[in-house]
C-alpha cells in the first residue's frame, strides 16, 4: 500500500510537469531559473577565486576553473593593471572578510563581475537541458508503464548528454577569445584552421570527462529528486509539491549526487585547466591522453584522497544552486499551469459569436 500510495504521490506531483505546459513556457521557466541562480550564487566563486589568487598568484597564461555551481568556465590569466575580477589583489583573512572588503573597496556589483560569461553559456544550456528532460520524462513514463519510476534516471542522462555536446564548442571558442583579443573574422579562420587540421573532433576536446562527471550526476539528480519530491509530498499530504518541498529535494539530491561523481569533476577540472592552457600557449599536443591517465597521475602525486579535493567548496556551491534552481523552476512551471487553466476557463466562458 505504501509502494502504491508512493507511485500516486509521484504521479500527482509530476502533473505540472507533462500536462498543459509548452515547451516555450518550460524554456522560460528555465531561463530565469538560470538567471536568478547564477544572480545568487556566482559571488560565492568571486570571492573563492579571489582568495585563491592572493594565495597562489596566476602567472600569465595559465587557467584555472570558475564554476557558479551551475556551469564551469576556463578562465585565462593575463598580465596588466586590468580590474578584472579574478586577478585583483587583496588581503583577505577569511570568506565574510572577502566579502566585506570586496563590497566597501570596490564596491557590491564587484560580486557580480563574473556574470556575463556566466549566463552567456548558462542559460542556453540550461534551457536545453530543463527543457528535453521534461520531453525525454514524459514520454519515457507512457513507454516504460510498469518500470516509469526509472524514467527521470535515464531522461537525466540523456538530457545531460545532449546539452553537453551542443555547449561543448561554445565553451572552446569562448576560451580561446579569452586567451587573446580576437576579431570574429579572425576567431573563425583559427577555427577553419583547427577543423582542417585535426578534424570536428577538435571542437570537442574535454568532452569525454566533462559526460563521466554530468551524465552519472544528472541521472543520480533526477532520480532521487523525483523519489525525494514524491516521499514529501506523501508525507505532508501535498497533492502538489511546494516551493520548500521541490528546495529541499533539490539541495539533497544535488548534495548526493555531488559527492559520488567527485573523482570525476576533479579529473575534468585538471583536464580543462590543461587544454585552455595549450590554447593559450598555441600548443596542440595534449598532457593527458585519457581520463583513466589523469585518474592514475593524481592518485600517483596525491594519493587516493586527490580524488575527492574540493569536497567542501563543491558541496557548499552545488547544493544551494540545484536547490534554488529546481525550485524556481518548478514555481515557473506552475504558474505557467495555473496560467493556461485561467485561460481555458476564460475561453469556454465567453460567448460564441
Amino acid at each position: 500500500m505504501r509502494e502504491q500510495g508512493l507511485e500516486m504521490s509521484s504521479q500527482k506531483s509530476s502533473s505540472v510537469q507533462t500536462g498543459d505546459i509548452t515547451p516555450v513556457q518550460q524554456m522560460i521557466a528555465s531561463c530565469s531559473g538560470a538567471i536568478i541562480t547564477s544572480l545568487l550564487v556566482t559571488p560565492l566563486d568571486v570571492v573563492k577565486i579571489r582568495l585563491q589568487a592572493q594565495k597562489n598568484p596566476f602567472p600569465k597564461g595559465k587557467c584555472f576553473v570558475y564554476c557558479n555551481g551551475l556551469m564551469d568556465h576556463i578562465c585565462v590569466c593575463e598580465n596588466g593593471n586590468s580590474k578584472a575580477w579574478y586577478k585583483t589583489p587583496g588581503h583577505f583573512s577569511g570568506t565574510l572578510d572577502a566579502f566585506i572588503k570586496i563590497m566597501r573597496m570596490e564596491g557590491i556589483r564587484s560580486l557580480w563581475s563574473g556574470l556575463p560569461p556566466t549566463l552567456v553559456m548558462a542559460v542556453p544550456a540550461t534551457v536545453i537541458y530543463f527543457t528535453c528532460y521534461d520531453q525525454l520524462c514524459a514520454s519515457l513514463k507512457l513507454r516504460m508503464r510498469g518500470h516509469s519510476d526509472y524514467a527521470p534516471l535515464l531522461a537525466g542522462a540523456i538530457a545531460r548528454m545532449g546539452s553537453a555536446t551542443v555547449i561543448s564548442p561554445l565553451e572552446l571558442i569562448r576560451t580561446k577569445m579569452q586567451s587573446e583579443k580576437q576579431s570574429y573574422r579572425e576567431m573563425s579562420a583559427v577555427i577553419r584552421s583547427a577543423l582542417q587540421n585535426e578534424g570536428w573532433r577538435s571542437m570537442w576536446r574535454g568532452w569525454g570527462p566533462t559526460l563521466l562527471r554530468d551524465v552519472p550526476f544528472s541521472a543520480m539528480y533526477w532520480f532521487n529528486y523525483e523519489k525525494g519530491k514524491a516521499w514529501l509530498c506523501q508525507y505532508y499530504n501535498c497533492t502538489q509539491p511546494t516551493f520548500a518541498i521541490t528546495f529541499t529535494a533539490g539541495a539533497l539530491s544535488g548534495s548526493f549526487a555531488s559527492i559520488v561523481t567527485l573523482p570525476f569533476d576533479v579529473v575534468k577540472t585538471k583536464r580543462q585547466v590543461e587544454l585552455g592552457e595549450l590554447q593559450t600557449m598555441k600548443l596542440s599536443k595534449q598532457v593527458s591522453s585519457s581520463t583513466y591517465h589523469v585518474m592514475k597521475r593524481i592518485v600517483a602525486e596525491n594519493g587516493v584522497s586527490g580524488l575527492f579535493a574540493g569536497f567542501l567548496p563543491r558541496l557548499i556551491k552545488v547544493a544551494p544552486a540545484c536547490a534554488i534552481m529546481i525550485s524556481t523552476y518548478e514555481f515557473g512551471k506552475a504558474f505557467f499551469h495555473k496560467y493556461n487553466q485561467q485561460k481555458q476557463r476564460t475561453t469556454r466562458l465567453q460567448p460564441s459569436t
